[in-house]
C-alpha cells in the first residue's frame, strides 16, 4: 500500500505547489498522445437540457465482462491528470480497467455550476435550493445518479459489448460527496466506491445521517468503499489553516458510523503532505492502480 502511495505522490509532485485557477483550460495530453489505451467519446444532455456531458471511454487492447469498469466524475480533471506512462502501466497489470472520465462539453477543466447541480444531494423540501459556498443551484445528486446508471452506463455497456462484473465510481472534493451520498442510498449501484477528499463540511453531518438504515439497504450486497484524505487539506473551504483528521469531527464521525455497518468494508488512506487540489490527481492513480491489481 505505502510503495502506491509513494508512486502517486511521485506522479503528482509537480502539481501539488498550484492551484487551479477556476477557468483553467483542460489540458488532456493524453487524447494526443500514443498509449496503451483507445480513447473515444460521447455527448449528450440532461433531461431537461441545462447541462451537457461529454464522456470519455479508455479501453485497454482487451475488454471482457472480466474487465473492471471505473467511472471517473469531473471527468475533464480527471483526463488531464492521467498520462501516457500510467495508462502503459495499467495496461500491462493484472487487470487493466476500462475508465469512463464522465465530464462536461466545455474547454474548462472544471465545469463549476454543472458538477456543483450534479454532485450535491437534496436537502429538505424546498424547490430552490442554493450551494452555501458558490449559491448556484444545488440538489441535483439524484437526477444526475439517475443519469449516469440509467443512460450513461447501458451506452458505455453497449459500445463495449460486456454486462461489467466489477464497477467502481471515483470522485474528488464535491464529487468525492456524490460518491459517499451514491453509496449510502444507493450501496448495490456499484462494487466499488472511491471518496477523494469529500465535502464533508456541505450541510455537515449530512452524510452521517445519510448512513442511517444503510445495513437494510445493502440487502446483501458488500460494496467497498475507499476513503481518501491528504494531511493538509482544511476542514472547509473557509478554513484559515489545514486542520488534521484528529481534529476533523464530521470526517472521524463518518468514519465512526462506517465501520460499524455490517458487509461495508472500507478502508482509508491519508496522503501525506497533501493539501485538496493535488489530492485529485493522486487519488485517481493510487485507485486505478489498486483497481488495476484486483484490489
Amino acid at each position: 500500500m505505502g510503495r502506491w502511495i509513494s508512486l502517486a505522490l511521485l506522479l503528482i509532485a509537480p502539481l501539488a505547489v498550484a492551484r487551479p485557477a477556476p477557468d483553467q483550460l483542460m489540458d488532456a495530453p493524453v487524447l494526443r498522445q500514443a498509449s496503451a489505451y483507445s480513447f473515444s467519446s460521447l455527448e449528450l444532455d440532461s433531461a431537461d437540457g441545462a447541462r451537457h456531458y461529454r464522456i470519455w471511454l479508455g479501453q485497454p487492447s482487451t475488454v471482457s465482462d472480466a474487465t473492471p469498469v471505473a467511472y471517473l466524475l469531473d471527468g475533464n480533471a480527471a483526463m488531464a491528470a492521467l498520462d501516457s506512462q500510467s495508462l502503459d502501466r495499467l495496461a500491462h497489470s493484472v487487470a487493466p480497467p476500462v475508465l469512463v472520465a464522465v465530464g462536461y462539453a466545455t474547454p474548462l477543466r472544471i465545469e463549476r455550476t454543472a458538477r456543483t447541480f450534479d454532485y450535491t444531494p437534496k436537502v429538505g423540501s424546498a424547490t430552490q435550493q442554493r450551494d452555501p459556498l458558490t449559491a448556484v443551484p444545488s440538489g441535483g445528486a439524484d437526477v444526475f445518479l439517475d443519469l449516469l446508471t440509467g443512460t450513461v452506463r447501458p451506452l458505455i455497456n453497449q459500445r463495449l459489448g460486456i454486462t461489467p462484473q466489477r464497477q467502481l465510481l471515483w470522485g474528488h472534493s464535491y464529487g468525492g460527496l456524490l460518491v459517499l451520498h451514491a453509496l449510502l442510498t444507493r450501496p448495490q449501484a456499484f462494487d466499488d466506491y472511491a471518496a477523494a477528499s469529500p465535502s464533508l463540511w456541505w450541510n455537515q453531518g449530512l452524510m452521517t445521517a445519510e448512513a442511517n438504515g444503510l445495513a437494510q439497504r445493502l440487502r446483501g450486497s458488500q460494496p467497498r468503499l475507499l476513503l481518501m484524505r491528504g494531511d493538509q487539506e482544511p476542514a472547509s473551504p473557509g478554513a484559515v489553516s489545514p486542520a488534521k483528521e484528529a481534529s476533523d469531527t464530521a470526517f472521524k464521525a463518518l468514519l465512526g458510523t462506517l465501520h460499524q455497518v455490517d458487509g461495508l468494508h472500507v478502508r482509508h488512506l491519508t496522503f501525506t503532505g497533501l493539501g485538496h487540489g493535488p489530492m485529485l490527481p493522486a487519488s485517481l492513480r493510487y485507485t486505478l492502480q489498486m483497481l488495476s491489481q484486483g484490489r
